[in-house]
């Protein structure tokens, strides 16, 4: 295909990758810089696109595969990397609750509630809530699998319903 047919071929498809950039992003400007990108990487690559092949497939494809990197990016960016010592900032909840006096109050009555489970349960359900996987937890007890899981279940469901009204 020559080149100047290429090229006709693909600002033909713009309003088509408008509407589908658009459909990935939710965002009129993110579709206008995905369709711009788009269209650049569709012309660098021109001598890899094969003759007899859906020309329009080819170009949403790229099109995708640029939103889905450009995604993993973002995600990636958006990961916190914690270096001070003892993990400080991921061990600190976001929003603990304890900034205010209801807060430290409701924090303190979590506790106690949690305290006055019996061992069978509150054991599992700390080991939980302090990163134990269910496996590590059931083979530092000495239990099954099974009764763990339901023992971390039934400490969940007892302080959902001791605290219903805090919703």
């Amino acid at each position: 295909m020559a080149s100047q047919e290429f090229q006709s071929k693909l600002m033909a498809l713009q309003a088509n990758m408008l509407n589908f950039a658009y459909m990935l992003t939710s965002n009129r400007d993110n579709a206008y810089d995905l369709l711009q990108d788009t269209t650049l990487k569709a012309l660098d690559n021109e001598d890899k696109y094969a003759e007899n092949t859906n020309f329009k497939g080819w170009v949403f494809t790229i099109m995708r595969n640029i939103f889905i990197n450009n995604y993993r990016r973002a995600s990636r960016n958006a990961t916190v990397v914690d270096q001070t010592e003892d993990l400080y900032h991921l061990n600190l909840s976001q929003d603990s609750g304890l900034a205010t006096p209801e807060g430290s109050y409701g924090a303190g009555e979590i506790t106690d509630a949690i305290n006055a489970m019996s061992d069978d349960y509150r054991i599992p359900f700390s080991m939980h809530v302090a990163g134990y996987k269910y496996n590590e937890i059931a083979e530092k007890m000495s239990l099954p699998l099974g009764t763990v899981k339901s023992r971390i279940f039934f400490a969940r469901k007892k302080l959902q319903d001791r605290f219903a009204d805090y919703r």
